[in-house]
């Protein structure tokens, strides 16, 4: 408890101090609203948008500016620097991928009263790499965090092996002697059909699973790109109850779930 921590008096030093972290938040200050001008700013409009004294401002872009934070065009306006830049880039590519993932997953989940995953692909198999519940009092899935099922026979698989196998020939080869699982009596389980599954499912960009893998389970799954600027790295599923939440009402949905998925469901090719 803190209650009885006694509070120091305040002394010439110990404004100092404040002064300081006072400082320290308007350079941070000054930071986040250069973020919010990727084309440079002026220094007159900088200081409007702050609320502080030109001199104030002025002094928290020469420390930015030195520490590589900001710098300043030919035309005098100021920008974050390409230090900043390497800087977020290089911390935002460490992150593990489902944790970049999951703030997406749990406004899919808020918003749709349904479980959504993150999966990736490992040879016949998806993994899932996160979950996320629906909020409380909404029935949940028994799918756990690194549990597996078969990729042909999910939403999740048959979009990443849509990117892989594009040819019947690559299907084929995928299935070699090895029979598809059938595990409702929905599930693709030979080469034709599940080569025809995933030639729509290129075409439209997104798959589905309509009671495939698991009775009663529907699903709508995307592609995501947190580590792979061309191909996807892992997949996002809305997974619902049939009688609830048909195939349907996600595909209805697909414009508004594209939106939430941002940048990360975005490719990036150029990069």
């Amino acid at each position: 408890m803190l209650d009885n921590v006694p509070v120091p008096a305040a002394s010439s030093s110990g404004k100092a101090e404040e002064s300081r972290l006072v400082g320290s938040d308007r350079v941070l200050a000054v930071l986040k609203e250069l973020a919010r001008h990727p084309d440079g700013v002026g220094l007159d409009e900088l200081t409007r948008a702050i609320g502080s004294p030109k001199p104030t401002v002025h002094r928290g872009l020469r420390a930015l500016c030195r520490a590589g934070l900001a710098d300043q065009d030919e035309r005098g306006r100021y920008r974050l620097g390409d230090e900043f830049l390497r800087m977020a880039f290089a911390h935002h590519e460490a992150r593990p991928e489902h944790v970049r993932v999951r703030p997406v997953l749990e406004l899919l989940a808020s918003r749709f009263g349904e479980t959504t995953h993150y999966a990736v692909l490992d040879g016949r198999e998806v993994v899932y790499r996160a979950k996320v519940d629906p909020p409380a009092g909404a029935v949940r899935l028994t799918s756990t965090i690194g549990g597996r099922n078969p990729a042909h026979a999910t939403g999740v698989g048959k979009l990443l092996l849509a990117h892989h196998l594009r040819t019947r020939e690559d299907v084929a080869a995928w299935v070699d002697d090895l029979p598809l699982a059938r595990r409702t009596p929905r599930t693709r389980c030979t080469v034709d059909d599940l080569h025809r599954d995933l030639r729509e499912i290129r075409e439209r960009g997104y798959a589905t699973d309509d009671q495939e893998n698991e009775n009663g389970i529907n699903c709508i799954a995307l592609p995501v790109y947190p580590t792979s600027p061309a191909t996807p790295s892992g997949a996002v599923s809305i997974s619902a109850l049939a009688y609830r939440t048909p195939v349907s009402s996600l595909v209805d949905a697909l414009g508004e779930i594209r939106r939430t998925l941002g940048p990360l469901g975005e490719p990036h090719p150029s990069r």
